[in-house]
């Protein structure tokens, strides 16, 4: 097993592998970005702590059954599980490959000048990197330990440990309860980076989420380590920058009386910043402009809101990490417009988390009151930390004395979709415990009473315009790949699931589909399967759920129990994966449909299948056949299709259609590079890469026209699905379905009920 990777060998995808912010480091090491250097500890590696320690069984016991709304035993509960796996040493030949890892970094760090740094003890960022943290629509601030400035081989050990433990905080068991993340499923990376001597800090948000617009990148900026930000202990200065012409909207300078600084020791500790230094503006325009330009290349690299974290070190910018913005909402999506309104304003401060609630002010000045917060209340504090989270759960708002838009209180409130205003400076001395407030966020504003805000008439006739309009024939369905997002994907009104990628939950099982095989386990591997499909069939009964078939690259996931028995090959995108392999190991694909086969005998019947990567008719019977085998008929019992991901399938569709299948669905990405002869992953040649190229469309269009003749449903659901001229060229070509990213539903929604309605013009 690979115990430790580094970043020169990670990519996004890697999250099973390194967690969330190790995946997003390697990303972006490899595209340039300036990124400390450093490694990865392992997922699997925790996993294999656990049970050659024989700890696992014991942690797991502690956990069943636990009522996480009963804070004092979730608190005991925490805090048991982590004092065993602090108290657990660590296998000898772990430790060596560890420390070896950690003196080949010191061997690349150059030698700062003022400092005296042993070759082999260099100080680094110890950070945990949960394999269910930080992906879209799953991220929460502040779950996991990451610890700074650690330096030395005895301090690295016990930083790792304490990463491992902090996966069991109170706050981390509470979330995956509410959030149904099964705790023998996550495990956790450590990620172990050279450290940066932060002289100034800060936080960015490519999409301003306070404001909820998506045309100005938000900077936060303070003298120090960035820490001071998400504490909510110092108001930090704030930048605000317009996207695209690049230029400074706004500055904010805050006084900055002290910030946290590394001492000679490695420790972090509180400096005064010099009278002088300290109502100073703490980067010049020149870093501004760079630390957004930095932003708005991750946002269009990720295709998605970015929330970053950089630092400064003798003039140089480090990007230290991201992640994607989960909070951020289309415009018309906000809530009612306030137009009547009267009493008295109690306070004022910055909207983190928009939207207008009306309750009970509890106070909260220690950790030991927040069993007082009863669902409903207005929990008011002077900052909130990650042990709040229980709390803020039930909590209807939020106020806090101190924090900007990028504090711990602000991040969890719009992950939670709860109002929140913060930096009030005296909250807590002018609310009293006990009575009732209005919190209206969306404008700062804190109001005696209860007030009751009536939305805007002609608003809410333009919405309901808005509404009929957006009933489209094109049917907009959704790209699912995580069974817990399911619910909040379901919520969006999409049609349906375009594309299920089977991948993510074997993934999350550990082990190598083949190695189930090798070992006689397809039950357990159909069990697996069936767990993570039924949650997503559920979440949308009545509505079709498209499930494809595995395909898994053999460079992809040897990470997996098994995985390194995988093949070496010289070209894995175009080898042995897809409908290829599992004709080859039929038993594989024999499994995949007989966790189908079960979950239609519960009543299941709105899931669908589809084979990957095909080629041949031949291939689409004999897949046919196997289905056959476990019952099933294709396309009478369930409905059953082909990706289009390859030029061969579009020039055999008229021979794939007669061997019976019920709909077709694009997958663009492979169609793409394989028209084109593009490696969609080679940097170099990536601005040639080009869905819209006419050899693509063109392929695309001639298997819509051969389908309709066979009357077979079209879809889509390469990520150019998302892309608004993409969806106006299928809408056209008539495609009945498309399948978009879950935060692109609106967005293509909008797009193709305008294309119809032009095309019934042109029509008429």
């Amino acid at each position: 097993m690979t115990h430790v990777v580094w970043f020169k060998d990670i990519h996004k995808d890697d999250v099973g592998l390194a967690g969330g912010k190790g995946a997003n480091l390697g990303e972006m090491f490899n595209l340039g970005f300036p990124v400390p250097p450093g490694f990865v500890i392992t997922a699997d590696t925790y996993k294999e702590f656990i049970e050659r320690t024989e700890i696992k069984d014991k942690i797991l016991s502690l956990l069943q059954d636990l009522d996480v709304e009963d804070t004092e035993r979730l608190q005991k509960i925490a805090e048991t599980i982590q004092n065993m796996i602090l108290s657990t040493t660590i296998p000898d030949d772990l430790v060596e490959e560890f420390i070896e890892n950690y003196e080949l970094l010191g061997v690349t760090r150059k030698k700062a000048a003022e400092q005296l740094v042993s070759a082999h003890e260099v100080f680094v960022a110890v950070r945990s990197s949960a394999t269910a943290e930080d992906l879209p629509t799953a991220s929460f601030a502040g779950q996991q330990a990451t610890l700074l400035n650690v330096k030395g081989k005895d301090a690295l050990i016990r930083a790792v440990r304490e990463c491992w433990a902090s996966l069991f905080t109170a706050r981390a068991i509470y979330y995956r309860v509410k959030n149904q993340f099964d705790h023998a499923k996550v495990f956790i990376a450590v990620v172990i980076q050279r450290m940066v001597n932060s002289e100034t800090s800060g936080v960015m948000f490519t999409i301003n989420p306070a404001k909820n617009t998506e045309d100005e990148l938000v900077i936060e900026a303070v003298y120090g380590l960035g820490e001071a930000i998400v504490s909510g202990e110092v108001n930090p200065d704030l930048y605000l920058v317009d996207k695209d012409k690049r230029e400074i909207k706004k500055i904010e300078v805050k006084k900055q009386e002290w910030g946290l600084f590394r001492n000679e020791f490695g420790k972090n500790e509180k400096k005064a910043i010099a009278p002088e230094e300290q109502s100073r503006q703490k980067i010049n325009g020149k870093d501004i402009i760079e630390i957004a330009r930095l932003g708005k290349k991750l946002e269009d690299h990720y295709q998605h809101p970015q929330d970053v974290e950089w630092a400064t070190e003798q003039g140089q910018i480090f990007i230290v990490q991201t992640r994607a913005v989960t909070t951020f909402k289309p415009k018309e999506e906000e809530r009612a417009v306030a137009v009547e309104e009267q009493g008295k304003i109690l306070l004022k401060g910055e909207t983190a988390s928009a939207g207008v609630y009306s309750g009970v002010v509890r106070i909260v000045r220690d950790p030991s009151e927040l069993n007082k917060i009863l669902k409903g209340d207005v929990l008011v504090t002077t900052m909130t930390t990650p042990d709040m989270v229980p709390a803020m759960q039930r909590a209807g708002a939020i106020i806090t004395d101190e924090g900007g838009m990028t504090c711990h209180a602000a991040i969890v409130s719009r992950e939670m979709g709860t109002p929140c205003i913060v930096g009030t400076e005296h909250a807590t001395d002018i609310l009293k415990e006990g009575e009732i407030v209005t919190v209206h966020a969306s404008r700062g504003i804190v109001y005696e009473g209860k007030i009751e805000f009536k939305a805007e008439e002609k608003k809410e006739e333009a919405l309901a315009g808005a509404s009929e309009q957006l009933l489209t024939a094109t049917e907009i369905k959704v790209i699912l790949d995580l069974p817990e997002m399911a619910v909040k994907a379901a919520a969006t009104g999409a049609d349906g699931v375009g594309l299920v990628r089977s991948e993510i939950m074997i993934a999350k099982g550990g082990i190598h589909p083949a190695e189930y095989i090798r070992q006689g386990k397809e039950e357990e591997y159909v069990t697996l399967l069936k767990e993570g499909i039924r949650q997503i069939a559920k979440a949308f009964s009545g509505k079709p759920v498209w499930i494809r078939c595995s395909d898994m690259r053999s460079d992809e996931y040897r990470n997996l129990t098994g995985g390194e028995k995988e093949p070496k090959e010289s070209d894995p995108m175009i080898g042995w994966h897809g409908i290829r392999r599992l004709l080859d190991e039929p038993k594989i694909l024999k499994a995949e449909f007989q966790a189908l086969a079960e979950l239609h005998a519960e009543g299941l019947s709105n899931i669908g299948v589809m084979v990957p990567f095909v080629i041949r008719a031949d291939e689409v019977k004999k897949a046919k056949a196997i289905m056959r085998e476990v019952g099933l008929e294709p396309v009478r019992d369930i409905e059953f299709g082909v990706m289009v991901e390859t030029p061969a399938a579009c020039w055999v569709i008229e021979d794939i259609c007669k061997v019976g299948i019920s709909f077709v669905s694009f997958g663009t990405n492979d169609l793409t590079q394989l028209t084109q002869g593009i490696d969609r992953n080679n940097e170099r040649i990536a601005k040639l890469f080009d869905e819209m190229h006419p050899a693509v469309l063109g392929e695309i269009a001639r298997v819509i026209r051969t389908c309709k003749k066979y009357n077979v449903a079209t879809s889509i659901c390469g990520q150019a699905g998302s892309k608004p001229a993409m969806a106006e060229f299928l809408v056209h070509q008539g495609i009945d379905s498309i399948s978009v990213n879950v935060d692109a539903v609106s967005t293509i929604r909008k797009t193709v009920a305008r294309v119809e309605r032009k095309v019934l013009l042109e029509r008429s």
